[in-house]
């Protein structure tokens, strides 16, 4: 009887779920203590053995229900200690977890020690600030019933470091995270155009790295003006390079559409206008006469901008110089075309161009070879030969480049007839 009192009272602990298995195992461990009688957690084999030496049919009934309830409470009792063990296991985890998240914080979060967290004071601040020596009872009695965190010993301020000014910081920490890559990524971009422009004044290997540098960074890049229109200086650095005309003639012609999106992007961008330019004259090379004659059109209009936008800038007056000097020069037939094209043919004359090179010198003395030739080249057409002379002497004076090939050929060309 007492097994069977023992089967009903586990069958009730496993219908009533994990509160019930409670109940039974303290029940169990009670009936262990006070008396000798059949363990509740006897071994199944133990129940099997029991089983065979019963005798009755209503005892081997008995028995084989007592073997199943065992038998599942067993299986529910390790179930327990697998979770008890994920658990130790979790907390572990968890423990370590903040540990390296305070560690982490710590590295990165500004120093958030009670004095700076102090907020202003408050009005429960003003009002003890206000009060005479007459109330310090009252004071006291108020300050005491606020908890220990509103209070700070130093100065006795109350300091609320609330959840708004948490969220505040921790905006300042992300501000200063997203500000710092910007800086790197500002640094990067301006280390770039460094070398570019290094790269650029260079030899003509030089000229090729940087040429491959920024196409390299075109589509990071892309949306900068003062990238684009340095690309398109690296185009026109490759059409005077490149010796095979049609690749010279691609080079500028990729190099016009990237200069006329740098200013499109940027139409106050004096160096955009300029390159564009340049590389209108680069093109005014191949082609047509038409072609000749729009291309022309377009480096004067973009140079015109380019002086208004930067009217120091001696090179801006060179340029300018070299189209009035190659306008004067037109043909009669290449004059009829431009007519045609335009309302208002380009029309220029040798003392314009002349009054060009002579601002580059008035802005900057002794500017290049190629003006000192080219005031050499005006002074001659207009009948100034001793002015023409001085010029020429002055070119003479510069050192041969491997750049100015042609500009020094112009120059003994131009030695030997003013020796005539």
């Amino acid at each position: 009887m007492a097994q069977s009192a023992e089967g009903k009272a586990l069958a009730l602990g496993l219908l009533a779920g994990a509160a019930g298995v409670t109940l039974a195992v303290a029940w169990y461990q009670r009936t262990k203590k006070s008396s000798g009688s059949v363990s509740v957690l006897r071994n199944p084999t133990e129940l099997g053995n029991d089983l065979k030496a019963s005798g009755s049919g209503a005892e081997r009934q008995l028995l084989l229900r007592h073997t199943d309830i065992l038998e599942k409470f067993n299986e529910l009792i390790r179930s327990l200690e697998e979770v008890k063990n994920e658990v130790k296991t979790l907390k572990g985890t968890v423990s370590h977890l903040e540990e390296r998240a305070r560690k982490e914080l710590s590295q990165v979060a500004p120093d958030r020690s009670p004095r700076k967290r102090t907020s202003p004071i408050t009005p429960r601040k003003r009002k003890r600030s206000e009060q005479g020596p007459e109330d310090g009872d009252a004071a006291r009695a108020g300050y005491g019933s606020l908890s220990s965190e509103e209070v700070e010993s130093e100065g006795g301020y109350i300091t609320a470091h609330t959840d708004t000014e948490e969220e505040s910081e921790a905006e300042e920490v992300n501000h200063s995270t997203v500000n710092t890559a910007k800086d790197n990524q500002t640094s990067e971009f301006d280390v770039l155009l460094q070398i570019a422009d290094n790269l650029h004044g260079s030899l003509e290997l030089d000229k090729k790295e940087g040429f491959q540098l920024l196409l390299e960074k075109k589509d990071q890049f892309w949306d900068q003006v003062e990238f684009l229109w340095r690309l398109a200086r690296a185009y026109a650095d490759m059409h005077d390079i490149t010796l095979d005309k049609e690749d010279k003639r691609n080079y500028a012609i990729i190099g016009k559409e990237i200069a006329m999106n740098a200013v499109d992007l940027g139409p106050q961008s004096a160096d955009s206008h300029m390159w564009l330019a340049i590389i209108c004259g680069h093109l005014s090379e191949y082609g047509n006469i038409q072609t000749k004659i729009k291309n022309g059109s377009l480096f004067k209009d973009h140079i015109d901008k380019a002086v208004e936008l930067r009217p120091q800038d001696p090179k801006l007056y060179y340029l300018l110089g070299r189209w009035c000097y190659a306008a004067s020069q037109l043909s009669w037939i290449e004059r009829k075309v431009a007519t045609t094209l335009f309302e208002e043919p380009p029309n220029s004359t040798i003392q314009d161009a002349l009054q060009c090179f002579l601002k580059v010198e008035e802005i900057h003395p002794k500017y290049s070879k190629a003006n000192s030739v080219y005031l050499t080249k005006c002074y001659k057409e207009l009948g100034q030969n001793t002015n023409a002379q001085i010029w020429c002497d002055m070119a003479a004076s510069f050192p041969d480049t491997v750049e100015e090939r042609e500009t020094q050929e112009e120059l003994e060309n131009l030695l030997s007839v003013l020796k005539q």
